[in-house]
């Protein structure tokens, strides 16, 4: 007799989908990644994913995660040509119940259950205020920003848009850099700057304003290049988590998120040393009459490979009326 499974839960991003079951104790089991570009739509992932590793025991109820925001159960994906509604897939597979749910939403939901082990601190050991509003905010395919309300007896996500926001300059350089992507996209969101392309772009605007003629074909190269002692492309990562420090701290004041600020994504994990060498602090807290605030907040950088799916798993919980 095969193994009885309480939900399916997935975190579907603009390059990658993560699917896993969740056991009757709340643990991720039979974990897979698939590449979406190798797909036509979620639903064949999710059909191939439960043929691989549900068979005929098939789970009732799903929260999926996926990039973008959900309106009345439906998700047109930002950075996929693909449209995605809640009916749609209780159709397809004969859930009981299904929620779609921001991924950074998914991710904020995951942030306080998360273990020491999962997390490296970004800055002054702090202790965030246990009632106050969490923050989950990282650069991939583009710019995700995600929260979480609390109180003593629940959390509730609040999914956002904030990667959307305008982007603000610090500096002459980061000016340049505005003026040069104004020029190629018109206006100038955070995620033009903070996401893969958004680096490269970096890349190429500094090389522009040293004027220096690129030598990196795109962001892997940048980062390649940097890790390998390259001086020019290290001041593009170190740019990069600076402007990366002032937008967390924006978005900290945004929404009061005293109770921490995490930083996730596709990219951060792989330039760790650089969030941790001193320029994300420092313009996380560069808020003028505002920097006391900001200073006593805690920022995290998420190391869990999974985390969207812990969060999806306690929204999972919530479905079946469990409080984890």
């Amino acid at each position: 007799m095969g193994a009885i499974y309480s939900g399916l839960v997935g975190d579907v991003g603009g390059t990658n989908a993560r699917f896993a079951l969740v056991d009757g104790e709340g643990h991720l089991r039979h974990t897979k990644v698939y590449t979406c570009a190798n797909y036509g739509g979620l639903d064949e992932i999710i059909a191939e994913y439960l043929e691989e590793t549900a068979g005929k025991r098939r789970p009732a109820k799903a929260v999926v995660a996926v990039a973008g925001p959900v309106v009345d159960g439906e998700i047109e994906f930002t950075n996929l040509d693909w449209q995605v509604s809640e009916t749609d897939l209780i159709a397809s597979f004969g859930f009981d119940a299904i929620k779609l749910i921001n991924d950074f939403a998914a991710q904020a939901m995951a942030a306080p259950v998360l273990a020491a082990a999962d997390l490296r601190r970004i800055g002054p050991e702090l202790r965030g205020a246990p009632t106050c509003p969490i923050v989950v905010l990282g650069p991939g395919t583009g710019f995700g920003v995600g929260a979480v309300a609390r109180s003593q007896h629940v959390d509730i996500a609040v999914a956002t848009e904030g990667g959307h926001a305008g982007f603000a300059p610090h500096d002459e350089v980061e000016a340049h850099v505005w003026r040069r992507l104004q020029g190629l996209y018109g206006r100038v969101s955070v995620e033009r700057v903070l996401s893969g392309q958004g680096l490269f772009d970096l890349y190429l605007a500094m090389e522009d304003l040293a004027g220096r003629t690129p030598d990196l074909a795109d962001e892997r190269a940048v980062v390649e290049a940097a890790d390998g002692g390259d001086p020019t492309a290290g001041a593009v990562l170190d740019r990069f988590c600076a402007i990366l420090g002032g937008a967390a701290g924006d978005l900290a004041l945004t929404h009061g998120a005293r109770g921490g600020v995490y930083v996730s994504g596709g990219i951060a994990p792989r330039m760790g040393e650089r969030l941790m060498a001193g320029g994300f602090r420092d313009r996380f807290e560069a808020k003028g009459r505002l920097a006391d605030y900001v200073r006593e907040i805690p920022t995290y950088l998420i190391t869990h490979p999974y985390a969207a799916l812990v969060g999806c798993s306690r929204e999972l919980a919530q479905l079946e009326g469990v409080r984890l």
